[in-house]
């Protein structure tokens, strides 16, 4: 994930170095969404609960490393060409909440083969001679392969397809990140896809069928996981990674159409707390403050959540309503608001000590000749991601006079901000983690298509639109539970550094090396642009 602020220190850095080449506005950063790294960089309060608070080794190093890739592809600026492809992922997702998207209308499933967006864009870079730079493509599917009991940093199934396609094309022998050609993998609407495609089990009793509804078994006692394709996460992380690497390198081989035209990039910032839509007859529509629903605390099949809270929950409970009114009592409006969503944690409402979610979000378009890169601030459902890019796509189409074949919208999820979850109006009303986790309410898709419509418009036009109010900096007010190391040594006679016990001079394919040396504490020096990163 990414926070505002963030992007905000990135441009701020670009800027000392590079003047006005990149802006707020043409800078679009996006994250994979892995689970397993370092967290405690995001600055609004209920997203640094997991990590003991704010972490500034974490924060700070983020922002160096995306400086330091922006500055290094500044260096390898080029002429060249950018081809295009697109194919499908087969068996590395499955849709985590199937009974909400099975709550969609009918006429609109019945468009689709399946419950997951299977779609891989690519985009492949080439200079003039076409010798290849650099790919980028996007396919939406959770990077949870590594469950939750893991305790190591790992980029995911994303990360180990890209580790394998850099290998590829810069050779066996040059280190992970260091060879001249960069693949990306970039996230799309994953909102509720999971790669742990052999479905939820109930961990005492695998045989038992698992309630579809609450995603529990024994009566509603056990939270059902989902597991994946391998013997341990580790085996799965590789067998999703390989699936989305494989259909990666054919369509980069197969790449043969050229994307041209202009480069043109808009963005606005939004306060997503009260948007008016178009009434409805007699009714007011409207996005909320935001809030997150009971299902919100049960978790995912792919993480399953604490205490007894289950996913599909429209009604609370007169215990945990109890304690919802001791943290915060939500206003009445803010309830009727969110309904039919029970809420647990009224965070629009609660400050101290500073916010607990945003309410102004970054919303942006970067148009690259025939191509729409939607920059996303939040994890998207399948079937709203969906609606998402075709009302782009309608729009860009009427306005360019182009067909449809010519226009081509990408999703770019989890971009320069977070803002939890949306889904599609029908899925909220089921109430499973990502409907309970759709902070502004039922009709958050609907303003996020109007907005990005509206960007559209402007940007076919060469508009110009209000920037919007930029969200508040709370990068002062940031608290942390996790003490900093207060003493760092070595035992006497020895110095940081020293060797312990040294690698073999040689091994056999596949065997584990293992070196033993004296550390600092990590936390003292994140050893950036070393041999560690």
């Amino acid at each position: 994930m990414l926070h505002q602020r963030c992007k905000v220190r990135v441009v701020k850095a670009l800027k000392e170095k590079f003047g006005d080449l990149y802006t707020e506005e043409n800078v679009l950063v996006t994250a994979t969404h892995t689970h397993a790294t370092p967290g405690g960089y995001l600055q609004y309060l209920l997203y640094l609960i997991p990590s003991q608070g704010f972490i500034r080794q974490t924060f700070f190093s983020l922002v160096k490393g995306i400086v330091k890739s922006v500055e290094r592809a500044h260096e390898n600026i080029q002429p060249g060409y950018i081809y295009w492809n697109v194919g499908e992922v087969h068996n590395a997702s499955i849709n985590r909440s199937p009974t909400a998207y099975e709550n969609n209308p009918e006429e609109e499933r019945n468009k689709y083969k399946d419950n997951v967006d299977k779609t891989m864009f690519l985009l492949k870079f080439t200079d003039i001679y076409d010798k290849p730079l650099g790919m980028i493509n996007w396919f939406a599917v959770h990077p949870t392969s590594m469950n939750s009991s893991n305790q190591l940093i790992s980029g995911d199934n994303k990360g180990a397809a890209s580790l394998m396609f850099e290998e590829t094309m810069n050779g066996i022998e040059s280190l992970p990140g260091k060879g001249p050609f960069v693949a990306a993998f970039a996230q799309s609407n994953a909102g509720d896809v999971s790669p742990n495609i052999l479905g939820a089990r109930c961990p005492s009793d695998p045989t038992e069928k698992c309630d579809i509804e609450t995603s529990t078994c024994k009566g509603g006692k056990e939270r059902c996981i989902a597991f994946g394709p391998g013997q341990d996460m580790f085996e799965s992380t590789w067998i999703i990674g390989r699936r989305q690497y494989k259909v990666a390198k054919d369509l980069f081989k197969t790449a043969n159409r050229r994307l041209a035209g202009p480069v043109l990039f808009i963005h606005q910032f939004l306060d997503m707390s009260n948007v008016e839509l178009e009434s409805n007859g007699t009714e007011r529509r409207t996005t909320c403050k935001p809030a997150m629903g009971f299902s919100f605390a049960a978790g995912t099949i792919d993480c399953p959540g604490e205490f007894d809270f289950l996913q599909g929950t429209t009604k609370g409970s007169t215990l945990w309503n109890i304690v919802v009114d001791f943290i915060r009592r939500p206003s009445k409006e803010l309830k009727a608001c969110q309904a039919p969503k029970p809420v647990l944690l009224a965070t629009g409402e609660m400050s101290l000590p500073y916010k607990w979610q945003p309410d102004v979000i970054p919303t942006q378009i970067i148009q690259i000749g025939n191509l729409a890169i939607l920059g996303m601030p939040a994890e998207i459902t399948t079937m709203a991601g969906r609606r998402l890019r075709d009302a782009v796509r309608d729009v860009l189409e009427e306005k360019s006079y182009s067909r449809s074949d010519d226009v081509h919208v990408v999703l770019a999820s989890l971009s320069n901000a977070y803002s939890s979850y949306v889904t599609t109006f029908e899925e909220y009303q089921v109430q499973r983690y990502e409907g309970a986790s759709t902070m502004y309410g039922q009709h958050t898709l609907e303003a996020y298509i109007r907005q990005f419509e509206m960007l559209a418009d402007h940007l076919l036009l060469r508009g110009d639109v209000d920037p919007g109010l930029e969200p508040t900096n709370l990068l002062e007010q940031q608290l942390s539970f996790k003490l900093n190391v207060m003493f760092d040594g070595v035992r006497r006679g020895r110095s940081f550094g020293d060797v312990l016990e040294d690698a073999h001079p040689r091994y056999r394919t596949g065997s584990t090396v293992k070196v033993i040396f004296v550390s600092g504490h990590p936390r003292n020096d994140m050893m950036v642009g070393t041999y560690f990163s």
